[in-house]
């Protein structure tokens, strides 16, 4: 009855237990290396301090890039458009109303925010770099519209950068999200009509609720497959093991990993069933063996497809 009232609670609350420690220490690791690079970059090219320096918003950039890589948010064009869109509305109302912040603040914001939509840039960090140019310091003021150039875009080139490069050497991520080798989603050829919601029905859902949400068609289309999967497929069958076809077991983290079918030796006996994979992703990679197909079903939770 305690932990049933606990989990109600964490829900209540918005708390997602879902991501493993890896994910977390990876998250942490990412977000020290950005702003780090960010702060020793921007020294070095402008030998400026403070405010001048480095962007605030860049530490809530660094969670979305870090701890939510694959977000809708997240991704390049939503991280250097809501940037620079938000800093430029920023300044542009600062020097319009000069003696009311007041004012220039909500403007600031309000019209940044209008303008993330209009360009399909929302980026959640990019209210606060709008409002840093509106009640920053007076070092941040004498600046003008140069806040835009130094130092907004060159801290968002630099976490681009380095967010593109560290997510890079955890193969179960990938930034920005396309650059993902493997998809849940199959080929138009290979589509199985029963396990996905078109794309386009979930596109007019999305428009029918009118809100933004942290997640494209694509990956609620997968989300919605998955769960179909799971619920009319507890447990993976022997006989869809296919040779050439590529299999994850979905774990967390570094246990990752994504075996390809190479080769196999077809027999009525399960015990002489035999597949030889090979690792092309995540843990063990590059590394070749083999095993019974039963035995390989029961390591696998779901296909994946090569990304198109």
């Amino acid at each position: 009855m305690l932990n049933r009232n606990y989990i109600k609670v964490l829900k209540l609350l918005g708390i997602d237990g879902s991501v493993s420690q890896a994910e977390m220490l990876v998250s942490t690791l990412g977000g020290f290396v950005g702003i780090f690079f960010i702060s020793w970059i921007s020294f070095y090219f402008t030998g400026a301090g403070g405010a001048a320096l480095i962007v605030p918003s860049m530490g809530a950039s660094a969670v979305l890039v870090f701890a939510v890589p694959h977000g809708k948010l997240s991704q390049p064009w939503a991280l250097v458009g809501g940037q620079l869109v938000s800093a430029a509305v920023g300044v542009a109302c600062y020097q319009l109303f000069p003696d009311m912040l007041y004012l220039a603040s909500g403007l600031a914001v309000g019209l940044a925010i209008g303008a993330m939509h209009l360009l399909r840039c929302i980026h959640p960090p990019g209210g606060a770099t709008a409002l840093v140019a509106v009640v920053g310091t007076a070092q941040i003021h004498e600046l003008g519209f140069g806040y835009v150039l130094t130092p907004v875009l060159l801290n968002t080139i630099i976490i681009l950068t380095v967010a593109i490069v560290f997510n890079s050497f955890f193969p179960w991520r990938r930034y920005p999200v396309t650059m993902m080798r493997f998809s849940d989603k199959p080929s138009s050829k290979e589509k199985k009509s029963f396990r996905y919601i078109d794309k386009e029905n979930i596109d007019r859902a999305l428009s029918d609720l009118d809100v933004v949400v942290d997640l494209s068609a694509d990956d609620l289309q997968n989300i919605f497959a998955l769960a179909l999967e799971h619920a009319q497929s507890p447990t993976f069958d022997a006989s869809q093991i296919i040779l050439g076809h590529y299999y994850t077991n979905s774990k967390h983290g570094a246990e990752w990993s994504v075996r390809q079918i190479i080769d196999e030796h077809k027999s009525d006996d399960a015990n002489k069933d035999m597949v030889i994979y090979r690792v092309v992703e995540g843990q063990g990679l590059k590394n070749s063996d083999s095993c019974t197909r039963t035995e390989f079903a029961r390591w696998v939770v779901r296909e994946l497809y090569p990304a198109e």
